[in-house]
C-alpha cells in the first residue's frame, strides 16, 4: 500500500473506532501477519488492550485471522475493507432508494455494528422508525421483518459464517482459533421468526418514565427474559453485492447515453438492460464474464408493469443492440425467440477506456484525447502514424506524446523489442506445430 492509502485507512480507523483500535489496525497494514503477543509487544499496548482492539476489528470483518500448523494463530488486516469504510454512506443510499427508510436503517444498522441477529436489527430499526413518526403510530416489526427478507432474498445482507456443532465425544484439545463454515444454500436463508411487537420510543428522562429515580424501581430481574429465537445466527451487508450494483446501473447509464440520447419520449433499450441485468443479478456472479442467456419471451414478460411496449418492438430494440458496435448485448442462440447475454467484461472495459479518454482529454485537451484514442485501437503505433492518423502537425503531435509519456498514460517500446517478441511468438508456433 502507498503512504496515502495507510494515513487514510489509520484516519478512517480512529474515526470510526478511536486511538486504540486505529493503532492495532495500522501495525498490522504496515507489517503484516503477526500473533497476538508480537502485537502487544511491537505496539506497546496490553495484552487485554489488543484482545479487545481484535475483536472490534473482526466483528467489522476488517481484521482475518489463520492458524498455521504449529497451532499459532496470526492476524492479518484487509487494507480494502478498511478504504470501503468510505462508502458506506453510498451503500446506505442505495438501499434507501432500493428499500425506502426501512431498508436504510437495516444496512445502516450492519454497518456500524459489523454483525448483528436478525431479531436484534428488527427491533433496532422499528425502535427508530417509530422515534420518527406522529404521536400515537409506531412501526410493526413484521413490516420491518419482511423489508429484512427482501434485502436477503436480493442478496444484499448476508449470514456470517458460523462455528459447526462438534460431537461431544470428541476426546481431542479445542482448536487454538474457531474454524468458521457456512455453505452456498445457507448464506441467504432467513431463519422463520415469529415477531410480534412494536417499535418503542425512547422516554426523555427515567423520571419521566415511572415517577421516580431509577434507581428506585424494582429491578425486574434478566431470568424473566425470553431466550433469542435466532441466537447464534449473525447476518453482514454484502458489500460486493452493493458493488455489483453499481456496475450495473453504469452499464444502464452507458446503454442510455449511446441508443436513447434521440429518444425523447422513453428510454427503451436501457429499459430492456436494466431488466436483464435485473434478472441475472442473482443468478450471475459477479466475477463471470457474461450473464446467463436469457430468451425474448422472458424478457418481455419481466418488463416492468406499464412499460408498454409489443413483443415485435422488444425483438427490434434487442436486435439493436446485439448489433451495436460497443458488444454489450450478444445473441446466443435462437430459442425462445433468441436468446440474448449482457457481455459484462466488455461493458465494464468500454467504461474504464471512456473514464480514461475523459481524465486524458481534461488534462490535455481534445487532440491528445485524439492521439490517446488512436493508441487504444491501434495497440502500437509510431510517430509518423500517429502525426497521419490524427491529422496533427509533427511538431504538436510530439509534444502532446511526450505530455502523456510523463504522465505515464503512453508507454515507449523500441522497435527492437517488438521484433524480439515476434520472433518468441513465431518460435512458439513453429515448434508446436512440429509437436
Amino acid at each position: 500500500m502507498t503512504q496515502a492509502e495507510i494515513k487514510l485507512c489509520s484516519l478512517l480507523l480512529q474515526e470510526h473506532f478511536g486511538e486504540i483500535v486505529e493503532k492495532i489496525g495500522v501495525h498490522l497494514i504496515r507489517t503484516g501477519s503477526q500473533p497476538l503477543r508480537v502485537i502487544a509487544h511491537d505496539t506497546g499496548t496490553s495484552l487485554d488492550q489488543v484482545k479487545k482492539a481484535l475483536c472490534v476489528l473482526i466483528q467489522h470483518n476488517l481484521v482475518i485471522y489463520q492458524v498455521h500448523k504449529r497451532g499459532v494463530v496470526e492476524y492479518e488486516a484487509q487494507c480494502s475493507r478498511v478504504l470501503r469504510m468510505l462508502r458506506y454512506p453510498r451503500y446506505i443510499y442505495t438501499a434507501k432508494t432500493l428499500y425506502s427508510d426501512t431498508g436504510e436503517l437495516i444496512v445502516e444498522e450492519l454497518l456500524l455494528n459489523g454483525k448483528m441477529t436478525m431479531s436484534a436489527v428488527v427491533k433496532k430499526v422499528a425502535d427508530r422508525l417509530t422515534e420518527t413518526m406522529e404521536d400515537g403510530k409506531t412501526m410493526d416489526y413484521a413490516e420491518v421483518s419482511n423489508t429484512f427478507v427482501r434485502l436477503a432474498d436480493t442478496h444484499f445482507v448476508q449470514r456470517c459464517p458460523w462455528v459447526p456443532a462438534t460431537e461431544n465425544s470428541d476426546p481431542g484439545p479445542p482448536p487454538p482459533a474457531p474454524i468458521l463454515v457456512i455453505s452456498e444454500k445457507d448464506m441467504y436463508l432467513v431463519p422463520k421468526l415469529s415477531l410480534i411487537g412494536k417499535g418503542k420510543r425512547r422516554r426523555s428522562s427515567d423520571e419521566d418514565a415511572a415517577g421516580e429515580p431509577k434507581a428506585k424501581r424494582p429491578k425486574y430481574s434478566t431470568d424473566n427474559k425470553e431466550p433469542i429465537p435466532d441466537d447464534g445466527i449473525y447476518w453482514q451487508a454484502n458489500l460486493d453485492r452493493f458493488h455489483q450494483h453499481f456496475r450495473d446501473q453504469a452499464i444502464v447509464s452507458a446503454v442510455a447515453n449511446r441508443m436513447d440520447q434521440f429518444t425523447f419520449q422513453t428510454q427503451t433499450s436501457s429499459e430492456v438492460v436494466r431488466t436483464m441485468l435485473r434478472m441475472s443479478e442473482i443468478t450471475t456472479p459477479s466475477t463471470d464474464p457474461f450473464t446467463q442467456p436469457l430468451s425474448s419471451n422472458e424478457i418481455f414478460r419481466s418488463l416492468p408493469v406499464g412499460y408498454n411496449i409489443s413483443k415485435q418492438v422488444l425483438d427490434q430494440y434487442l436486435t439493436l443492440l446485439a448489433d451495436d458496435p460497443l458488444e454489450f448485448v450478444g445473441k446466443s442462440g435462437d430459442s425462445g425467440g433468441g436468446m440474448y447475454v449482457i457481455n459484462l467484461h466488455k461493458a465494464l472495459g468500454s467504461l474504464a477506456t471512456a473514464t480514461l479518454e475523459s481524465v486524458v482529454q481534461e488534462r490535455f485537451g481534445s487532440r491528445c484525447a485524439r492521439i490517446f484514442r488512436l493508441v487504444l485501437q491501434k495497440k502500437h503505433l509510431e510517430q509518423k502514424q500517429v502525426e497521419d492518423f490524427a491529422m496533427i502537425p509533427a511538431k504538436e503531435a510530439k509534444d502532446m506524446l511526450y505530455k502523456m509519456l510523463s504522465g505515464n498514460f503512453i508507454s515507449l517500446q523500441d522497435a527492437y523489442s517488438q521484433i524480439e517478441k515476434a520472433l518468441h511468438v513465431a518460435d512458439f508456433a513453429v515448434n508446436t506445430d512440429a509437436e
